[in-house]
Protein backbone atom coordinates (compact mmCIF):
# COMPACT_ATOMS: atom_id res chain seq x y z
CA UNK A 1 0.00 0.00 0.00
CA UNK A 2 2.58 2.44 0.99
CA UNK A 3 4.38 1.66 -2.73
CA UNK A 4 0.65 2.89 -3.98
CA UNK A 5 0.83 5.86 -2.09
CA UNK A 6 4.45 7.32 -2.64
CA UNK A 7 3.51 6.39 -6.57
CA UNK A 8 0.73 8.88 -6.23
CA UNK A 9 2.47 11.79 -4.29
CA UNK A 10 5.38 11.27 -6.63
CA UNK A 11 3.17 12.71 -9.53
CA UNK A 12 2.06 15.88 -7.30
CA UNK A 13 5.71 16.80 -6.63
CA UNK A 14 6.56 18.09 -9.62
CA UNK A 15 4.05 21.00 -9.40
CA UNK A 16 5.36 21.42 -5.89
CA UNK A 17 9.12 21.67 -7.04
CA UNK A 18 8.07 24.29 -9.96
CA UNK A 19 7.31 26.62 -7.04
CA UNK A 20 10.33 25.50 -4.94
CA UNK A 21 8.76 23.29 -2.78
CA UNK A 22 8.43 19.80 -2.23
CA UNK A 23 7.02 16.11 -0.26
CA UNK A 24 8.17 13.90 1.60
CA UNK A 25 6.49 10.59 2.95
CA UNK A 26 6.86 9.64 6.22
CA UNK A 27 4.01 7.05 7.38
CA UNK A 28 0.83 5.12 6.56
CA UNK A 29 -1.19 4.30 9.68
CA UNK A 30 -3.51 1.45 8.30
CA UNK A 31 -5.20 1.32 11.52
CA UNK A 32 -6.63 5.07 10.90
CA UNK A 33 -5.96 4.93 7.00
CA UNK A 34 -4.09 8.32 7.65
CA UNK A 35 -1.07 9.04 5.12
CA UNK A 36 1.11 11.08 7.13
CA UNK A 37 3.81 13.43 4.71
CA UNK A 38 6.26 16.86 5.23
CA UNK A 39 6.03 19.34 3.20
CA UNK A 40 9.65 20.98 2.38
CA UNK A 41 11.20 23.76 0.36
CA UNK A 42 8.84 27.06 -0.13
CA UNK A 43 6.29 24.59 0.59
CA UNK A 44 7.32 25.25 4.99
CA UNK A 45 6.07 28.50 4.68
CA UNK A 46 3.34 28.86 2.44
CA UNK A 47 0.11 30.59 3.24
CA UNK A 48 -2.00 27.75 1.58
CA UNK A 49 -0.46 25.02 2.78
CA UNK A 50 -3.53 23.80 4.13
CA UNK A 51 -5.80 24.32 1.14
CA UNK A 52 -2.72 22.75 -0.91
CA UNK A 53 -3.15 19.39 1.50
CA UNK A 54 -6.34 19.19 1.96
CA UNK A 55 -7.66 20.26 -1.68
CA UNK A 56 -4.85 19.21 -3.53
CA UNK A 57 -2.82 16.04 -1.91
CA UNK A 58 -5.40 14.39 0.02
CA UNK A 59 -8.35 14.59 -2.52
CA UNK A 60 -5.96 12.67 -5.29
CA UNK A 61 -4.57 10.10 -2.97
CA UNK A 62 -7.73 9.33 -1.37
CA UNK A 63 -9.54 8.91 -4.69
CA UNK A 64 -6.34 6.98 -5.67
CA UNK A 65 -5.27 4.83 -3.19
CA UNK A 66 -8.24 2.54 -1.33
CA UNK A 67 -8.14 2.82 1.98
CA UNK A 68 -6.48 5.91 2.85
CA UNK A 69 -8.47 8.11 4.74
CA UNK A 70 -6.85 11.41 5.36
CA UNK A 71 -3.20 13.08 4.71
CA UNK A 72 -1.94 15.00 7.34
CA UNK A 73 1.16 17.14 8.11
CA UNK A 74 3.89 14.56 10.13
CA UNK A 75 5.27 16.44 13.10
Amino acid sequence: MEEQIIEVLDKIRPYLQNDGGDLEFVSFDEETGIVYIRMIGACIDCIGIDETLKMGIEVLVMDEVPGVKGVALAL
